[in-house]
């Protein structure tokens, strides 16, 4: 890893004979998408969505978790290396990274790398490893269980090993250890091709481990008819199981948003959002989940109503019926909201662009989403910038923000509401 004086590549702490087939592989790739890319066809407005979708990007995309001793675990990609650091005072410092991988991780905001930690020590990651082909990949996942000093070899969880699209995974571990990952899936698009039959959209699948992350077991259809690279948001019901909640492709062209309990069997096309948004792309931009003690789904999510683009909020009970109209929130370029409930109290956050800075605004609840402070801004970047996300360690809720000049940051976020909340 980067030590000063210069940047290293990843494959410097590697042997040769270890180095070599991550060296080839990506020498392959760079020369595959030189030779594909005059032919790439250019038709389409979901492709070209997808094409930008794939675009370079700053290797922003950071995830992070608190332990229950209060340290703040962090997934990032650094020097070309997927690597795992912990911080013992709340991200001012963190320990010398350990790494994870070499093999190419797909590393963006809606297409993220993802940690999460066991009751026993163990620390989980999973992430999207991208293929040549395009818009193809696999869902990968490593596991330590020596508390983070070291990964066991990767693993790859997608049972259809095509070269096609299995990306945009997301991980849930419960109380009982059950490990459950869900990501975007062409394998049933690529059969109705075959078949000479139209399909819409891709869709969602789902695996399971029950051993602590040793296997998966066989991968089951969450939902077909999904949008193609907008981020899942997986969140834990009261319970512990894993709740889902993603944009669909419904009969009629509409793309709203769904919200299913996963493991009840595939998911019966009921929209949760019904905003009758129909747009023949997909727009990049996922939803947020989070779920209170009592079951209420809270969800924030990004849309076009009256041609006004935005983005909204709306409440759920544990049935899935709205508790309230949905609440449109944040200025028009408003993009990338991340949810927080802790109690009563339920925060938002979203990043917009103010003409010179990025500017992260907060505004919270303290009754549960029924009503709600002023926006405030927390935190601005001058440059490029990953999507916000909300922790929460105890009582203490905190923004986790990376950004090209400022860094990363974990930004505490005391209540604007008193003692409500």
């Amino acid at each position: 890893m980067s030590q000063g004086g210069g940047r290293r590549s990843c494959y410097d702490g590697l042997p040769l004979v270890a180095a070599a087939p991550f060296m080839f592989r990506g020498f392959i790739l760079f020369a595959v998408l030189l030779v594909l890319a005059p032919f790439v066809p250019r038709g389409g407005v979901a492709q070209a969505a997808e094409q930008r979708a794939m675009a370079p990007r700053p290797p922003l995309a950071v995830s992070v978790a608190f332990d229950a001793a209060g340290r703040l675990w962090r997934v990032r990609m650094l020097d070309d290396c997927l690597v795992v650091d912990v911080s013992a005072d709340r991200g001012a410092t963190f320990a010398a990274p350990v790494r994870v991988t070499a093999e190419p991780v797909a590393a963006d905001g809606e297409q993220r790398p993802e940690i999460a930690l066991g009751a026993g020590n163990e620390v989980y990651v999973a992430w999207t490893t991208p293929l040549p082909e395009p818009y193809a990949g696999y869902i990968r996942f490593a596991r330590s269980l020596d508390g983070g000093r070291s990964f066991e070899a990767p693993l790859t969880v997608n049972d259809n090993r095509a070269a096609i699209t299995h990306r945009f995974q997301s991980m849930q571990v419960a109380p009982d250890g059950r490990i459950t990952l869900v990501w975007i899936d062409k394998r049933d698009l690529e059969a109705a091709k075959l078949a000479g039959t139209a399909y819409r959209g891709a869709a969602l699948y789902t695996a399971v481990s029950t051993d602590g992350g040793a296997s998966f077991g066989p991968n089951t259809r969450l939902a077909a008819h999904s949008c193609e690279c907008c981020r899942i948001a997986l969140a834990s019901d009261s319970d512990g199981r894993p709740v889902a909640f993603w944009r669909h492709v419904f009969a009629d062209g509409t793309r709203d948003h769904a919200l299913v309990l996963v493991g009840d069997g595939e998911y019966m096309a009921q929209p949760a959002t019904r905003q009758g948004w129909k747009v023949d792309a997909c727009p990049h931009h996922g939803p947020d989940l989070a779920i209170a003690t009592d079951g209420t789904r809270h969800g924030a999510w990004f849309s076009v109503v009256g041609g006004e683009p935005g983005l909204f909020y709306g409440a759920w009970d544990r049935a899935g019926l709205p508790l309230a109209e949905p609440l449109r929130f944040g200025a028009p370029n408003a993009a990338h909201p991340a949810l927080l409930v802790q109690g009563l109290r339920v925060l938002l956050a979203w990043k917009a662009f103010d003409g010179e800075n990025t500017v992260v605004s907060l505004m919270e609840s303290a009754d549960g989403g029924r009503h709600w402070s002023a926006p405030r801004a927390v935190a601005t970047a001058a440059a490029a910038s990953d999507h916000p996300r909300l922790v929460a360690e105890g009582a203490t809720a905190y923004l986790s923000w990376s950004a090209a000049q400022e860094g990363y940051r974990l930004i505490p976020l005391a209540s604007s509401m008193g003692s409500g909340s």
